[in-house]
């Protein structure tokens, strides 16, 4: 492997791993605070994609308002589930919101099939993304080497959001104490719904960025994803955003590079593989904390 090739196989792992870094920290996010995994993230991610071509292929936008319109419907869809599905059984049972999120994800694969039907549909062209670059020796898309920076600065904007802003402070105290925050007055329900919009605008951003490159979308494009971005929330510590986004870079870097090696068909294994050794040896991922439940 000469040396411009292994960076070319670089840029690809970081840009991939980028996109699953945006779409992991919308799991790790919602279940910091409703100690819920949100199984129908993946469907959302690809529902963004559906959007965009309503937006684009359908009504003929063009792309600059599409991305605007992307944004708004997905983030108005996680919210939509969030109230119908999700609020009113914030009393019940753990188990009882996870069923809940599984079938909000069935409804979404099979309403896409329906809407859609189940055969690909071309993604649209944005040109100023699919445009090609030159740097150095590396010949790349504009969509490829954007991509880890736009994660990046989302991640600092993120951060400084939770860390410096009345928002912020009322969502890390609700993720320490769910009940002690409630006592204390801040407003459950409006911090859960800011939580949601966050986690389903980086989805929707990760859908443009992901789809770009692709030639089509299918109702069951969002499944493998979905689970990768889990798998790297989970190897990171589920709860953590910096986990997140270095989880996500670790499994696109790897699959990169064990598709490279002309693996391709386990590069999909290492990524459960992964799920697998974490679970065994560190259960609670590299910066998680270990959580101790109140009786």
């Amino acid at each position: 492997m000469t040396s411009t090739s292994f960076l070319q196989y670089c840029l690809a792992g970081v840009s991939i791993g980028g996109i699953y870094a945006l779409i992991a920290i919308g799991y790790t996010m919602v279940y910091g605070i409703l100690r819920l995994i949100n199984f129908a993230h993946g469907d959302i991610f690809m529902m963004a994609a559906y959007f965009m071509i309503f937006a684009m292929v359908d009504f003929a936008l063009p792309w600059y308002v599409s991305i605007v319109l992307v944004l708004a419907a997905t983030v108005a869809l996680g919210v939509l589930i969030e109230k119908a599905a999700y609020k009113p059984l914030r009393s019940a049972p753990r188990m009882s919101i996870m069923i809940s999120a599984i079938g909000v994800s069935y409804l979404l694969q099979n309403l896409a099939t329906y809407l859609f039907s189940a055969l690909p549909k071309g993604y649209p062209s944005i040109a100023f993304l699919t445009k090609t670059i030159t740097i150095g020796s590396i010949s790349t898309s504009v969509v490829t080497f954007i991509t880890p920076i736009l994660t990046i600065v989302f991640v600092v904007l993120l951060m400084q959001l939770i860390n410096h802003t009345k928002i912020g402070m009322a969502m890390r105290a609700v993720s320490k104490d769910f009940e002690t925050s409630q006592l204390m007055g801040i407003k459950i329900n409006r911090v859960i719904s800011f939580t949601f919009v966050i986690g389903c605008f980086l989805a929707a951003v990760g859908s443009i960025l992901y789809f770009t490159p692709r030639p089509s979308v299918y109702p069951l494009a969002g499944s493998l994803p979905g689970l990768k971005c889990f798998i790297a929330a989970v190897f990171g510590g589920i709860g953590s955003i910096p986990g997140a986004v270095l989880g996500g870079f670790l499994i696109g870097l790897s699959e990169t590079f064990i598709k490279a090696a002309g693996y391709s068909e386990f590069s999909d294994v290492f990524t459960f593989i992964l799920l697998i050794v974490v679970l065994l040896f560190r259960p609670t991922g590299l910066f998680g904390e270990k959580i101790t439940e109140k009786v």
